[in-house]
């Protein structure tokens, strides 16, 4: 700590718009800075569930998600101080372009708005292909737009040649603009496969060794990485918040089983150790391979993921399927987002087949070709649920490409219990089914920032723990 604040060298790399290839760059620094020996700590702006995995994987720590859409200035300082008070740099990748967010008016929800609150200067990546003086152009124009968000330098990707480098940071000096920090040749990166809902997970993918060599090498032979830790290290002190306490010391530990493996894999890193400072034992299972329950839980949370590609597997593991059923019918608290939904349910079916799956939510689900919702949601409470009461309300978000056949609502005493309303569009639907102490929903919830919401939970599962 100094006097004032902290100091943690910091560099957020955006993009000039979406494919420009700043996640596969912003994995090959981590990869080329952790090959020089030094600890960095990896964030992803936005609600992203894949890049942080790959992130993850490749820094060797949990990356946690920034989003001011979702969660308060005060909760993200503390966040972001307390998660890098260990690392030599902090790395965040950006989300789309650098000024693109929920809004088109402000820098809400923007990866510049990130920038601007945490005073991160920004690495913009720019496909420099066929494109000379015009380059300084384009940064001009970034860089002045907005004041509270500050150029560190560019980051040319599929560059033609070191005489067509030599030209980009020539036009970016003659205009007295950010530095060139560096320039990737065309096909210079290890390409990364994809699926529907972006990048394959991390968990995946079995080279991840192989993989991370390949990409630190991409980085050094294309970046002055000297030159991209010197304008890391010129971020200015933060001024951080002090904590609110909320470590239940001494408390008896309560399990929360959490279904984790390729099929479920979604989860902000930041809800982990809020739910462990609240004397959560996180109890990790597989729903594709173990074939019982651990023992003595106290609430099951299955969170998003692609059930759906695993549905056949999922389908056949029936003693899970049993395990899951009768722990949903015991009373005690189930969670499920998103791919958890489509779990509880009767089963998901695509053009071709049904995989029947538990059953305690009663309706099917269906696979579509084509996305069936992206984007930010405000759930309210029409009625009390694990995290909360009447009236309060949560921010997340919905990116999926299933649906429910029919709604559940009215039957075996399910209820909805969120209006939901979706940031963009103002459209406005009931959601978060329930019954009982089971919710299910396919919005995925930012609870890390909502302590009020954490604690409701945990107190219910210490209320239920010895049925």
């Amino acid at each position: 700590m100094i006097a004032g604040g902290v100091a943690r060298p910091r560099l957020l790399i955006g993009g000039v718009q979406s494919g420009v290839g700043k996640s596969t760059i912003t994995l090959a620094l981590v990869a080329a800075l952790r090959r020089r020996g030094l600890t960095v700590q990896t964030f992803k702006v936005g609600p992203d569930y894949l890049d942080p995995g790959h992130l993850a994987r490749v820094s060797g720590r949990p990356c946690y998600n920034l989003d001011s859409w979702m969660s308060d200035p005060d909760y993200l300082r503390e966040l972001f101080v307390t998660a890098s008070a260990d690392a030599d740099i902090s790395l965040v990748e950006g989300v789309m372009g650098l000024f693109d967010g929920s809004s088109t008016g402000s820098l809400s929800g923007s990866s510049a708005e990130i920038a601007a609150l945490l005073q991160i200067p920004a690495a913009l990546v720019v496909n420099v292909h066929g494109m000379a003086r015009s380059l300084a152009a384009l940064v001009s124009g970034y860089q002045h737009f907005e004041p509270s968000v500050t150029l560190a330098g560019v980051l040319a990707n599929r560059c033609g040649s070191p005489s067509h480098a030599r030209l980009l940071g020539e036009a970016l000096a003659a205009a007295e603009l950010p530095p060139l920090l560096g320039a990737i040749p065309r096909n210079g990166l290890p390409e990364l496969p994809s699926r529907h809902l972006g990048l394959v997970s991390a968990l995946e993918q079995r080279d991840g060794a192989e993989l991370s060599e390949d990409l630190a090498a991409a980085a050094e032979a294309g970046i002055d990485l000297d030159l991209l830790l010197q304008a890391a290290a010129r971020a200015p002190l933060l001024v951080v918040p002090p904590a609110a306490a909320t470590d239940r010391a001494g408390a008896a530990p309560v399990r929360l089983g959490v279904a984790w493996d390729e099929a479920f894999q979604f989860y902000y890193a930041d809800l982990f150790p809020a739910l462990r400072a609240r004397g959560c034992e996180l109890v990790l299972f597989s729903p594709l391979r173990d074939q019982a329950l651990p023992t003595n839980l106290a609430g099951l949370y299955l969170g998003g993921g692609y059930p759906e590609l695993h549905a056949e597997q999922l389908a056949a593991n029936r003693e899970m399927l049993a395990a899951i059923r009768a722990f949903s019918a015991s009373g005690k608290p189930v969670y499920a987002e998103c791919g958890g939904l489509i779990y509880l349910s009767q089963g998901v079916e695509d053009t071709q087949n049904r995989f029947p799956l538990v059953g305690c939510l009663p309706v099917w689900t269906r696979l579509l070709e084509k996305r069936k919702a992206l984007g930010y949601v405000t759930a309210t409470l029409t009625g009390d649920s694990l995290f909360g009461r009447v009236g309060e309300s949560f921010r997340g978000h919905e990116f999926h490409y299933s649906e429910l056949l029919e709604s559940p609502v009215g039957t075996d005493g399910w209820q909805a219990v969120y209006q939901l309303t979706r940031n963009r569009s103002g459209k406005v639907c009931t959601e978060g089914f329930q019954r009982g102490r089971i919710l299910a929903s396919y919005a995925h919830l930012q609870l890390a920032s909502q302590p009020a919401a954490l604690d409701r939970w945990v107190a219910t599962m210490l209320d239920t723990a010895g049925q």
